[in-house]
């Protein structure tokens, strides 16, 4: 008998508290965050045990970010806070099973906040809800694979199934995951890239030839000047400050852009020495460019254009003009258009003050070795592509692409997204990709280009998806416009969730609705022939192996990869058997990445090589110099500014989160670093703003936002003054995803609108 206890009071909104915000991230404060977080869920010695396996060359790769890891040496303690409760959430005692689903019930678990919902424990079993049902309930595997299976042969066309991914699939999970989805007959497989880097992977192919990063961690200790813009590293990827610290230590200029000011980017205290601990934390940013939100390449171009005029009064010592000459196409036309634009006016569109444009313009001006590093704050624009593009245009005039200590740095989010797209997981899959798959399996894979996240979630509210199926993540939690997506997944047939913990997604399902537990990276993956290992890839395009030690949270769990099987087994027709067979390459996940060593480009030597510590480097034209772009040299591009017409009472909303949160999932209630504990549902507004507006902190708001004729709101926030551009207000993802629109994305690459909604904000 499961016995259901609340280790953790879930303090209500009424008992939020604000404080000022922090100078600096890291420090005594992570170490015991850290340490509460992992030993009230796991345990002390378990804890421990746990945490001295995370990101270890015999370890298991940190189910959080994608920052990389140190190529050779790695600390005992080599993780940061936030990965430590990544940890702490997926190795919990606490167990999501059969007593607890009969005890709760759906519609009673979604007046649950995000927050409750995680701390339910691991799903110990399959379950299903049926149709007209308000509790789910056990069913064994074998009944689970043949009602997908089922479901699946029955549909008229396998374009009325859609595969969503989360950035934690396993490249073999991954691999064996489009393949099945490909022989099954469509290409629909939206993935998370869809509402994060779509547009840095667009903007970077087109510009550069490959839609990845050209930097390693080593470069950042060789550089120059580092400009991190629309990130927050102290929060999303807090491993990336030590980079940084250690990269000040060698003489290297950090310049920040970005609407708000971030603890984690004015100073910070690393966990680990002793005398950050005692002393005054590292300063990280020299100079902070407060930009107006979506007001980037405004920016860019205010700098790009000071730098072509310093170039001109002093010919050669300013921009590469032997790279320029020799490895790009389209500087002329690039030069001619900026000259359209005024100076002043750019620079008053961006917010930020004249003297630091120029400043920042000096630093750059002198400075050879520059890379720049962003985010999500660039990439969920309409504007996005054309921001990252301005971004290579700033490193092409400095010929900062393709040399040791310069380049793009995209920094991703979850662990292995960027792997995933790699195994194939897109969408609209190249011809190249797909006549591979057809060399390799002798079958014919689909053509036609799929849904992705934006299609997806139109063609379900249009009724034209019966079956929904997710291998990780939280689709509604993740998703913009939340009540138009939670009745788009209600109208399938079928819906299914491979999952480690209990999500949002589970409650606001279709007729039918499974959830398939899965194991998770700190586990041991026991298969025919042993212990299994699977492989990742960073944010760098290394890919390195991860396995798990602790014992499973259920016997009843699954692997991914043997999920997958289980899929294929029950779904394809004998016919389209694997060589081999699925169950043998489950077997030995060795075989797996036998085949994609077949299959795509740099696996070469695959099990060979990722054995070795710290695992390899994919290949990268642009990190070589070498474009791989259809004019075979970096293409500069004509870029368009943003066209925000804000009337006196609206604002520009970007969404941000919380230092107690990872993507969908909540940690804890608290954000000590903007200073709020016990709270989420907040809206941080300038207090000229706020005094315009007759409002006051602690005041209770509705916002609300109007596109195509459609009101949508997001009630009970409560204001908060911050230092952030007047009209310009941030709240936190996903509680304000309600007032994002699904169909208003990012030109390129449709990722969604969510860093510039244009919002009112009106008392309650």
């Amino acid at each position: 008998m499961h016995k259901v206890t609340k280790r953790i009071i879930v303090a209500t909104e009424k008992d939020m508290k604000i404080k000022a915000p922090q100078k600096s991230a890291g420090g005594v404060g992570a170490v015991v965050s850290s340490l509460e977080h992992v030993f009230g869920e796991v345990g002390v010695v378990e804890g421990t045990k746990t945490l001295l396996k995370l990101n270890q060359f015999n370890g298991f790769d940190c189910p959080g970010c994608a920052w990389p890891d140190p190529d050779e040496h790695r600390s005992v303690v080599e993780f940061c806070e936030n990965g430590a409760k990544a940890v702490a959430e997926e190795a919990t005692v606490e167990r999501c099973d059969a007593e607890f689903f009969r005890k709760h019930a759906v519609s009673e678990m979604r007046q649950w906040t995000d927050y409750e919902i995680g701390k339910s424990g691991r799903i110990t079993q399959p379950m299903i809800v049926k149709e007209g049902s308000d509790h789910y309930e056990p069913i064994d595997w074998k009944d689970a694979f043949t009602l997908i299976g089922d479901k699946l042969k029955s549909l008229s066309s396998p374009n009325e199934a859609i595969f969503y991914t989360s950035g934690r699939t396993s490249n073999e999970a991954a691999f064996l995951y489009q393949l099945f989805v490909r022989m099954y007959g469509t290409n629909n497989l939206p993935d998370c890239s869809n509402m994060c880097h779509e547009s840095s992977g667009v903007a970077l192919t087109e510009t550069v030839g490959i839609g990845k990063g050209s930097v390693t961690l080593d470069d950042f200790y060789k550089t120059e000047v580092i400009v991190i813009i629309g990130q927050n590293p102290g929060t999303n990827h807090p491993r990336m400050l030590s980079t940084l610290e250690k990269a000040k230590r060698n003489g290297t200029t950090i310049i920040t852009i970005n609407p708000i000011p971030e603890a984690g980017l004015i100073g910070f205290r690393h966990p680990q020495n002793p005398m950050d601990l005692i002393g005054k934390p590292s300063r990280i940013t020299d100079l902070w460019l407060q930009v107006k939100i979506n007001e980037d390449v405004a920016l860019l171009k205010a700098i790009n254009k000071i730098l072509l005029e310093e170039e001109q009064k002093n010919p050669g010592t300013v921009l590469d003009e032997e790279f320029i000459s020799n490895k790009t196409t389209g500087y002329d036309a690039f030069i001619k258009e900026l000259a359209n634009h005024n100076l002043d006016d750019l620079i008053l569109k961006s917010g930020v003050e004249k003297e630091k444009v120029f400043e920042a313009a000096s630093v750059l001006a002198s400075k050879k070795k520059i890379i720049v590093c962003w985010a999500m704050g660039l990439t969920q624009h309409k504007n996005a592509v054309d921001n990252i593009r301005e971004i290579v245009n700033l490193l092409l005039l400095k010929g900062s692409i393709g040399k040791e200590g310069a380049g793009t740095c995209p920094v991703r989010g979850h662990s292995n997204v960027q792997g995933d797209r790699t195994m194939g997981i897109y969408e609209k899959p190249s011809e190249k990709f797909l006549d591979s798959l057809k060399s390799v399996f002798n079958f014919e894979p689909p053509r036609k280009h799929g849904y992705d996240t934006v299609d997806s979630i139109h063609a379900m509210a249009s009724g034209k998806i019966k079956v929904f199926f997710a291998m990780g993540g939280n689709f509604l939690s993740a998703s913009p416009d939340t009540e138009l997506t939670g009745i788009a997944l209600q109208k399938c047939d079928l819906t299914v969730q491979v999952s480690t913990k209990l999500n949002r997604s589970h409650l606001v399902h279709g007729k039918t609705a499974l959830i398939l537990p899965c194991l998770g990276r700190t586990e041991q993956d026991y298969q025919e022939s042993g212990n299994q290992f699977v492989s990742v890839e960073n944010s760098t395009g290394v890919v390195h192996k991860s396995q798990g030690g602790k014992k499973p949270a259920s016997s009843y769990l699954l692997s991914e990869p043997k999920i997958v099987a289980g899929l294929a087994k029950t779904t394809l027709p004998a016919s389209m058997e694997v060589q081999g067979g699925w169950d043998n390459l489950i077997a030995n996940y060795d075989n797996i990445r036998n085949l994609i060593e077949k299959t795509i480009p740099g696996f070469e030597n695959y099990n060979a090589r990722v054995r070795k510590n710290g695992g390899f480097y994919l290949p990268n034209g642009a990190r070589q110099g070498e474009f791989n772009t259809t004019t075979t040299k970096a293409n500069f591009t004509i870029n368009t500014l943003a066209d925000h017409a804000l009337h006196a009472d609206e604002y520009l909303m970007m969404t941000v989160r919380s230092h107690d949160q990872y993507n969908t999932t909540i940690y804890g209630m608290h954000d000590r670093y903007r200073g709020i504990y016990n709270g989420r549902r907040v809206i941080f507004m300038n207090s000229a703003d706020m005094q315009r507006a007759g409002l006051q902190q602690g005041d209770a708001v509705t916002i609300s936002s109007f596109y195509d004729n459609i009101h949508r709101q997001a009630e009970d926030f409560t204001v908060v003054p911050y230092e952030i551009p007047m009209q310009n207000v941030a709240t936190y993802f996903p509680e304000a995803n309600a007032v994002i629109p699904y169909n208003h994305y990012a030109r390129g690459s449709q990722t969604p609108v969510s860093k510039s909604v244009v919002v009112k904000v009106v008392k309650q």
